[in-house]
């Protein structure tokens, strides 16, 4: 039996805890909602963040970081990429040498322009990390629906390790060596997810909705690429894979998001009436920010952040795109 701690007690880091204890594995849940503590150990549930779904029994929950690490032999970090630094850092005296630590968060952390397994290396220095990412709403995979993902890590003892703890016949586990592509693609698709969210809360059809998809895609890939990322990485099921569920499916925060701007909502209102976190809002500005110190262009991403934190109407940036300069898709 393996000891796993999960933190971070979101609709996706409690559907992880729930997995893993019905696997068998002894798991403890942090939150930092003493609430969710409460409704996790006394009725079995998380009615804040994952309402209507039963937890496991052996399942524990506590609003201790260090209780939770203690003695762990897997950390899984779910908290929002905000505060991931600050939750690593609180359970870091609890966190052993041996213990392999695994990111489900996809996020670009503000001001640093880290990506989360590059925080969780800092905060919790001297431990294996991987990163675990791939299309998957939590609710489909709270439900055994069918469901596949990748366990990225630099060394292949790592991935496959994650591999084997997460792996059930309803979540297939793939590993990967590319950590910042798998990284990059699990953080920029939520910023295409609230394009897409846009265009269908402007009414449009699917044409645009292709378009979107596809050119999303070739901005994830550039950035990629730039950083050091195999472009094959994009192709696959945390590029590609998580492109296409976040942007058409009903589930997913940051198209509602961006529905929600459609609609003429702020981002300051959105935020105010929702617990969950859209992670593609920060991620807009942040992989703006880190395109420029690498020199890449990302025009969907530039005209989602102008949409979020200046105020830009959505059909303007909708107009904007189309009528770049002309370019070649590809030339040879």
């Amino acid at each position: 039996m393996t000891a796993v701690a999960v933190l971070g007690a979101g609709s996706w880091g409690t559907t992880l805890a729930d997995l893993l204890a019905r696997k068998g594995q002894s798991v403890q849940l942090w939150a930092y909602e003493p609430e969710v503590v409460e409704a996790v150990n006394a009725r079995h549930e998380n009615p804040v963040f994952l309402p209507g779904c039963p937890l496991a029994p052996s399942l524990t929950a506590t609003g201790d970081a260090i209780a939770a690490t203690r003695g762990a032999d897997v950390i899984v970090a779910v908290a929002p990429s905000h505060v991931l630094r600050r939750v690593a850092t609180q359970a870091s005296t609890g966190v052993g040498r041996d213990a392999i630590v695994v990111s489900a968060t996809k996020g670009i952390e503000p001001g640093t322009l880290a990506l989360m397994s590059q925080v969780l290396e800092a905060a919790l220095p001297g431990r294996a990390v991987a990163a675990l990412s791939g299309p998957s709403f939590a609710l489909e995979v709270y439900q055994q629906q069918p469901t596949a993902v990748v366990a990225a890590a630099r060394d292949a003892a790592t991935a496959q390790a994650v591999q084997a703890v997460f792996a059930t016949p309803r979540f297939r586990v793939y590993s990967h060596d590319d950590v910042i592509g798998v990284e990059l693609g699990g953080a920029l698709k939520n910023v295409i997810a609230i394009a897409a969210g846009i265009l269908e809360g402007l009414g449009l059809g699917n044409n645009p909705r292709a378009a979107l998809i596809t050119r999303g895609l070739a901005e994830m890939t550039r950035l990629g690429v730039a950083m050091g990322a195999d472009p094959l990485t994009f192709a696959g099921l945390a590029g590609m894979g998580d492109l296409i569920l976040t942007t058409t499916g009903a589930l997913s925060r940051n198209r509602a998001l961006g529905m929600a701007l459609a609609a003429g909502q702020t981002l300051e209102q959105h935020t105010a009436a929702h617990r969950t976190v859209a992670e593609g809002a920060n991620t807009a500005q942040a992989a703006l920010q880190l395109a420029k110190t690498r020199g890449v262009e990302l025009p969907i991403c530039g005209e989602v952040a102008s949409i979020l934190f200046e105020g830009k109407p959505a059909r303007q940036a909708l107009d904007d795109l189309m009528e770049r300069t002309l370019k070649a898709e590809q030339w040879r």
